[in-house]
Formats: C-alpha cells, sequence, structure tokens
C-alpha cells in the first residue's frame, strides 16, 4: 500500500476558515486533518487524526459500501469527479441524517491525493423519531430522502407518487422547509374533494357578485401560497376543465379571480401527489398530457411500507410517542414481530392507527399482540402480498381502477369504520365518501 504524503499545512489551514464541518481524508479513508466545526460536532474531538470516516460516522468496521450503502469517496475514485449523498451520522446527540459532499484533491502527478467532505445537517429528516420529521433508515427511504435533499434547494416543480398513507405532504412540508420558501406560506389542498366550479374558485379566489353566494371578495390558494409553496394533493382527481386552468398557471405565472378580468401574477412553487398513475389516466384521456409534462419534472415515488419492514419498529416507537405521549409505551418482542410481519395496505396511517387502538386497549406499559387486531396476529393468515389479488378483500388498489360493483361489494365485506375501509383501499376518507355518495 502506498503511503500517503502529509496534506499540505495550506490545505489544513484553508479548512479551518469553512463555517461547515470538513475533513480531509486519504484513499485509504483516513481522516488527516478535521477543522473546528467538524470536531465540536463529534463527540471525540482529540480522537479523529488517523481514524477511518466510515468508524467515525457509521461505527462501521468496513467502508460504506461494503456495509450496504452508497460511499462517496468509492464512488469518487471511480468517477473522479465530486460526489453527493444522504448519510445517517452517528453524532453525540443521536442518529441524524446528513448532506455529503466529497471532492477530490489531485496531486502533481494529476491523481488523486486526498478528498475534502463536507457534512452539511439535512433539515427534513432524522434516523430517530422527533416528530414532525420524517422517520427511517431503509434503503428505498434513504433513497427517496437522497432525491427530496437534492430537489429541495431548487424551484423545480415536484410530483410525489406514492399509496395512500405513504407521508406524501410530510414529504411535501419537508421539501418546502428546505427550500428558500421555507419562511413562506405552505398551502395544501385535497384536490379530491373539489367539485369543478368549487375548485376554480379555491385556487384562484372569485370577486363578489361572481356566483350565487359570494357576497364578498376571496382571495385564492394561489394567492395565499405567495411567496411560498402550493401543495395539490390528489392531483389526479383535478377536473378536466379545470386542468387547462392549471396548465396556464404554470405555463404563464398568471391567473384571474372568477368574475375578474384583471391578470395576476404568482409566486408559487408547485408540489403535486397523487396515488393514482398519471400516464395511464393521460392514455385513458382524463388527464391532459400537456399538465403531465409540466407537474412531472422531479418524479419521486414514496417507498410503501412493506418496502420498508427495517423501518416499522422506528416507526411505531415514533407514533406510539405521538398517540399517547405521556405513557411510554413499549412494544413487546412477538408484538413487534407481528407489526413486521403485516404488508400494511394504508400504510404508516394504518400503523398509527393500529397503534392508536392498541394504546387505548392495553392498561399496562407494554403492548401485547393480543392488543392487535386479529389480522396481524393470526398465524394463519397468510401476507396479503401472497394471496391471490381478489379486489373483494381488504387489499389495496388504486381508488381510480375501482367500478361502482366493486366498491358496492367491498362496502358489503367490510365490517369496520369507513375510515378503515378507506385505507385498506388505498383512498383518502374524503375519496371513499365522494365515490360512495355517486353509487347508484
Amino acid at each position: 500500500m502506498t503511503a500517503t504524503p502529509p496534506p499540505l499545512p495550506e490545505l489544513v489551514s484553508f479548512l479551518e476558515t469553512l463555517p461547515e464541518p470538513h475533513i480531509l481524508c486519504d484513499r485509504n479513508y483516513r481522516i488527516l486533518a478535521a477543522n473546528a466545526a467538524y470536531r465540536a460536532g463529534s463527540g471525540r474531538p482529540a480522537d479523529l487524526i488517523g481514524r477511518t470516516c466510515f468508524e467515525v460516522s457509521h461505527r462501521y468496521p468496513v467502508p460504506c459500501d461494503q456495509a450496504g450503502e452508497s460511499c462517496p469517496l468509492a464512488r469518487s475514485l471511480k468517477s473522479g469527479q465530486r460526489e453527493r449523498v444522504v448519510h445517517l451520522h452517528h453524532t453525540p446527540a443521536g442518529e441524524s441524517y446528513e448532506n455529503i459532499e466529497l471532492s477530490p484533491v489531485r496531486g502533481s502527478d494529476g491523481q488523486i491525493a486526498y478528498f475534502i467532505e463536507k457534512l452539511e445537517p439535512l433539515p427534513v429528516a432524522r434516523g430517530l423519531a422527533d416528530a414532525p420529521q420524517l422517520t427511517g433508515r431503509a434503503p428505498a427511504f434513504r433513497a427517496m430522502l437522497e432525491l427530496v435533499a437534492r430537489v429541495a434547494p431548487s424551484e423545480a416543480t415536484v410530483l410525489l407518487q406514492g399509496e395512500s398513507g405513504t407521508g406524501k405532504e410530510l414529504v411535501a412540508q419537508a421539501i418546502h422547509d428546505a427550500s428558500r420558501r421555507a419562511r413562506g406560506p405552505f398551502v395544501a389542498v385535497d384536490c379530491s374533494g373539489l367539485t369543478e366550479t368549487l375548485f376554480e374558485s379555491e385556487l384562484f379566489g372569485h370577486e363578489r357578485g361572481a356566483f350565487t353566494g359570494a357576497t364578498a371578495r376571496r382571495i385564492g390558494l394561489v394567492e395565499a401560497a405567495g411567496g411560498g409553496t402550493l401543495f395539490l394533493d390528489e392531483m389526479g382527481d383535478i377536473p378536466l376543465a379545470m386542468q387547462v386552468k392549471l396548465l396556464r398557471l404554470l405555463e404563464t405565472g398568471t391567473y384571474r379571480r372568477v368574475g375578474s378580468t384583471e391578470l395576476l401574477r404568482s409566486d408559487i412553487r408547485l408540489i403535486s401527489a397523487t396515488h393514482r398513475p398519471l400516464k395511464s389516466l393521460v392514455e385513458q384521456g382524463q388527464f391532459r398530457q400537456d399538465l403531465f409534462y409540466r407537474v412531472n419534472t422531479f418524479p419521486i415515488s414514496l417507498p410503501p411500507l412493506r418496502q420498508r419492514r427495517e423501518d416499522i419498529a422506528l416507526l411505531a416507537a415514533a407514533l406510539l410517542e405521538r398517540v399517547a405521549p405521556e405513557r411510554h409505551l413499549s412494544i413487546a418482542a412477538d408484538t413487534l414481530a407481528c407489526l413486521e410481519n403485516y404488508d400494511y395496505p394504508g400504510n404508516v396511517r394504518e400503523l398509527r392507527n393500529i397503534l392508536q387502538r392498541a394504546s387505548l386497549l392495553c392498561d399496562g406499559d407494554t403492548l401485547q399482540s393480543r392488543h392487535l387486531p386479529e389480522e396481524l396476529h393470526d398465524p394463519g393468515t397468510p401476507r396479503q402480498a401472497e394471496q391471490p389479488p381478489c379486489r373483494s378483500t381488504a387489499m389495496a388498489v388504486p381508488a381510480g381502477s375501482l367500478n361502482d360493483a366493486e366498491l358496492a361489494a367491498a362496502l358489503r365485506a367490510h365490517q369496520g369504520s369507513r375510515k378503515t375501509l378507506a385505507a385498506r383501499l388505498g383512498m383518502s376518507e374524503r375519496t371513499l365518501y365522494r365515490r360512495l355518495k355517486s353509487l347508484p
């Protein structure tokens, strides 16, 4: 192994001028220098030099890429360029996600001799529970979080795609909080509950006398979100006639209140979300293709809970703190196994409801399997992913793919509340009530 030349004093001195935490590493992952900001947050400031970055940051015995993570140093050695990743780091305050930016430094022979690594706390998430931030450490969650970290500082339009209950509004809020618009308003709109006329009035506002009942001028949500972020949830439910007006807003940045000829200019960033496949809706003529390309600038897929089972213990602990904050409940090992073995058609929202019910049934300080719904702890019930597809069961299916007969059959077969049925079918309660009203 070739010995690493000692770093130039000028390089070490330069690191000390930087306000963010920085370290200087060699090609063998060894820390050669650390500035004051890094030392202050390390927990062991006197014991850094000579140790490996993966041992200090992650407590791994091997480099990140050998431990199942993306290693920026290995990637930079391969690409010869600067690399950015999101990593979960150990800190004196616990685990936290960090933005890692690693830049190669070349020697006089043109070969990479050192790496300068910059750490920046990620404001949108933490590895351990800390409401209302995102919680998770599974690979699918980290991949999503890295996309969130990349797009948040920009003005790009974001489309969040995921099943009902995966936390799309929470991710949208996180993007807003990590953006340059964080001090502006975050305005959320559930498009599934708005009729065509109501949608236009809610979004753009109206003038006095614009229609029956319009007794005063009212500003719309686009205007209310000025300087901030407008979040349109259930984008796939926007009426076709309104889609063209939304497209005009995005293309020109202008709109008119209902009943007005005055052209107003918007200053918003749009984040939209859907659990319905917009591309399929375009093919079916239910969604405008030009609007799809406008809102799909930066798509982010939110993983369902069944794809991040290793996060269930973390999420359960965090959610228990929210539903029963004064009781400090724990979860028995066999109960946690039941929770981890379930497929959650309603995702995190369903897990929260299960835990809230269990906490109400529990008189002690530990949740037992008897406090869980029958489908979670019955050993004879196979995982839903292993069941044959049957729309009349409690499996989640896209709300738009259920016809009226199937919805009526699901309603007849369901024994619980409408809220639980909505979670089972993978749709919002508002969408369910709207669909039930329209049943013949």
